[in-house]
């Protein structure tokens, strides 16, 4: 009850509705095309490889660009710089179910659109959730950073319930161009948004757009708790965070199931990541928010392995729920420690370090994952990893109350 209390107060200011509403249907979109993609490169391919390498060539560009889109969000209008994207996004699913439709798509194709999507996205990442802040006063910004992953993970349910039947239906295009239409209403809707200056525009620029970017870098590094769950996020996302972003080959492979069985568990995963969401909205403080980051770490870590060991498919879906209620619970953690206790002028940089590690860790993890699974199969991999991630969670365990102090509010 208190979380649906926290959801139902942030959602009585205007912004919030607009800009979540716009959030889900686009995200939708985004799911839907995501799990289409996903089933077009293994149909196309069969291979392990180029389904981690299809998930590498949309994340990796994290690493060039999202420093670099921080520093951006922080001196650009924000507002227009997501209809930027949002407005890529919806061209993008549009020449992709063209393709498709015309029997012209090939996999180089599909991943150098990726490509083209992966910087997309790692600009709209910094730039849309700085604009967080601005659409709730301060006393509500935990509720509002735990509605943004629970509506990121309604979608996550959405998206692969109604790309399932589609694709089984009528093929990949359909939900392609779904996508293509959801990130055009979205970006209709963002111009309906009041934001308070500082928040529209971080700061006026003071040097150069990589003196900027490089002073974002630093101030993460300096700051111990900032610094040291970004560092452990990090660590976890190369280690386990790249098996749901792979997929296909382990539904077709350890479980023989088609298009519908990866539908149900991307589906499943964004149930139980809902609820992991919600749990952390029930939070009335972020005191004790760091335990929360810390041990959920370890739980994704154990669900994981759960997932790669199991030929059962029931299985499965218990272990990918506690993987969703896992990951949610832990990025909400740390996003919302984040965004309290950096300030407005930084907060675009310091998200974008955030994106770096959601988006390109994973996908240095599928890579890695996808190479040796031609030698050694789906399974050795992921569990070597899981144990290496075992310690990492020791490390951190150690260090909590070190970053505890740092990051959370004294009172």
């Amino acid at each position: 009850m208190a979380s649906l209390g926290a959801v139902k107060r942030v959602l009585s200011y205007r912004n919030a509705q607009i800009y979540y509403a716009g959030s889900l249907l686009s995200w939708t979109g985004m799911w839907m095309q995501r799990v289409a993609v996903g089933w077009l490169a293994w149909e196309l391919t069969a291979s392990a490889f180029w389904v981690g390498a299809l998930a590498f060539s949309n994340l990796i560009p994290s690493v060039i660009v999202s420093p670099i889109a921080g520093a951006a969000a922080d001196r650009a209008d924000r507002v227009r710089l997501t209809m930027i994207t949002q407005n890529i996004a919806c061209l993008h699913g549009a020449v992709l179910a063209a393709l498709v439709l015309l029997d012209a798509v090939r996999i180089e194709i599909i991943l150098v659109l990726e490509v083209v999507l992966g910087i997309t996205q790692a600009f709209a990442q910094p730039v849309r959730q700085s604009i967080v802040p601005g659409i709730v006063p301060r006393a509500d910004l935990p509720g509002a950073v735990a509605l943004n992953s629970i509506t990121f993970n309604v979608a996550r349910f959405l998206g692969p319930a109604l790309a399932g039947p589609l694709i089984a239906a009528w093929g990949s295009a359909p939900p392609m161009l779904a996508n293509s239409l959801s990130y055009l209403i979205a970006s209709l809707t963002m111009p309906l948004l009041t934001l308070a200056p500082e928040y529209r525009r971080g700061h006026a620029p003071t040097g150069s757009i990589w003196r900027e970017t490089v002073e974002g870098f630093s101030y993460v590094a300096r700051h111990v708790g900032i610094g040291g769950l970004f560092l452990y996020a990090a660590l976890l996302a190369c280690m386990v965070r790249a098996v749901p972003e792979m997929l296909p080959p382990f539904v077709d492979v350890l479980f023989h199931r088609g298009a519908r069985g990866l539908a149900l568990l991307t589906g499943v995963m964004g149930v139980a990541a809902l609820a992991g969401g919600l749990a952390i909205a029930a939070r009335t403080s972020l005191r004790g928010q760091t335990e929360w980051a810390v041990h959920s770490g370890l739980i994704m870590v154990l669900g994981t392995a759960g997932f790669v060991a199991t030929n059962s498919f029931t299985v499965a879906l218990v272990a990918i729920s506690v993987i969703g209620a896992a990951t949610t619970a832990h990025g909400i953690s740390i996003q919302s420690l984040t965004q309290y206790a950096s300030t407005p002028s930084m907060i675009g940089r310091v998200l974008s370090v955030w994106g770096l590690i959601v988006r390109a860790f994973p996908a240095l993890g599928a890579l890695f994952f996808g190479a040796l699974s031609e030698l050694f199969g789906l399974r050795v991999p992921v569990l070597a990893a899981a144990v290496v991630a075992v310690l990492i969670w020791v490390w951190a365990f150690r260090n909590r109350r070190r970053f505890a102090h740092a990051i959370e509010p004294k009172e």
